[in-house]
């Protein structure tokens, strides 16, 4: 499959190839002064806009943002670019990321650059 027959089965038919089961979903809240941004499910380039949305809402409402990613099934290189994004944009804190989530900032070496914490009481309390 083309990119461009990728992309088109995502903005064409509205629907992305994932299971319903693993449709992500978000949602916010406040803590320590941090805006925190649960995410759970699955994240690809047809389904990462709505998680965008979130983390750049929370960051024009609060100037520490942290993504509780315990809840992220699957994620690519969608997701990937866009914790660098909203790291540039922000106090950016990633929380508690699966395996699958941590191996992938790991290979690609984000690991070193995001601020990455065990829980997200601690990425919301850390300076």
């Amino acid at each position: 499959m083309s990119s461009d027959e990728a992309v088109a089965g995502c903005s064409h038919t509205g629907r992305s190839r994932l299971p319903v089961t693993d449709q992500p979903t978000q949602s916010q809240y406040e803590l320590h002064g941090a805006r925190v941004v649960s995410a759970r499910g699955s994240y690809d380039m047809c389904s990462v806009e709505p998680l965008a949305v979130a983390l750049r809402a929370a960051a024009e409402e609060c100037p520490k943002v942290v993504l509780d990613a315990s809840g992220i099934a699957f994620a690519d290189s969608s997701l990937l670019n866009l914790l660098i994004l909203t790291h540039r944009a922000t106090d950016f804190r990633m929380a508690a990321p699966t395996q699958q989530v941590r191996r992938l900032l790991q290979v690609t070496g984000v690991d070193a650059v995001l601020k990455v914490r065990a829980t997200v009481e601690e990425a919301a309390a850390a300076q």
